[in-house]
């Protein structure tokens, strides 16, 4: 009813502001109501490359995320066989750390060592753990000798199932060769990643 063409104007606007805003809520609605839903599976082929852990996971690690678990039952030295376990989880970690989530907490569970590597292995995840410490970030670990599975968690319901875990990379050919820092250009054993929500699974 205003004859005030200014007024009209910021009634205009602040109209089109809310009506933005509740189609953005409605869309958001929408998405978690289908994240109820979803499953993704990625097929990673034999000397795969462009599966860095960022490339894996950061659709994921929303801004809510602050508590994760990890459970893999080779997170151990770095001298197993073609394996550099304790280097992959520290690089899972380090991608955590730069964000966008906030998170404070991770909780590993693992299989111990055997032998001579225990102590090694027990060197090595508290190194990380210091280490993640003075970026405000705690490291749980536990160990178990019955895991067998292997599953990524964080706290804001997605989960995700790697057939080998964190290691799917494959030895770098070198120190100085191409892939060795940039886990990008790295080529992968054939693997299966399985992404789910917790909305849509049922526990037993």
């Amino acid at each position: 009813a205003t004859k005030d063409e200014a007024k009209k104007q910021r009634y205009r606007q602040k109209i089109s502001e809310y009506m933005t805003r509740a189609e953005d809520i409605k869309k958001h609605i929408e998405k978690e109501k289908e994240d109820g839903k979803y499953h993704k599976q990625i097929r990673i082929e034999e000397n795969a490359t462009g599966f860095s852990y960022e490339k894996l996971f950061q659709e994921y690690l929303t801004e809510i995320v602050s508590e994760v678990w990890v459970e893999d039952p080779y997170v151990r030295h770095v001298h197993q066989a073609s394996r550099y376990s304790l280097y992959n989880f520290l690089r899972f970690c380090e991608m955590l750390v730069k964000g966008p989530c906030k998170v404070k907490t991770i909780h590993l569970l693992t299989s111990c060592d055997e032998g001579s590597g225990r102590s090694q292995q027990i060197s090595g995840l508290e190194e990380i753990q210091q280490s993640l410490k003075n970026y405000g970030v705690t490291l749980d670990i536990a160990f178990s000798c019955s895991i067998h599975d292997r599953e990524i968690r964080f706290n804001n319901g997605w989960m995700i199932k790697i057939g080998r875990g964190l290691d799917y990379f494959k030895k770098p050919q070198g120190r100085f060769s191409i892939g060795y820092c940039d886990f990008d250009l790295r080529p992968c054993h054939e693997t299966t990643v399985d992404v789910f929500h917790t909305k849509h699974t049922k526990k037993m």
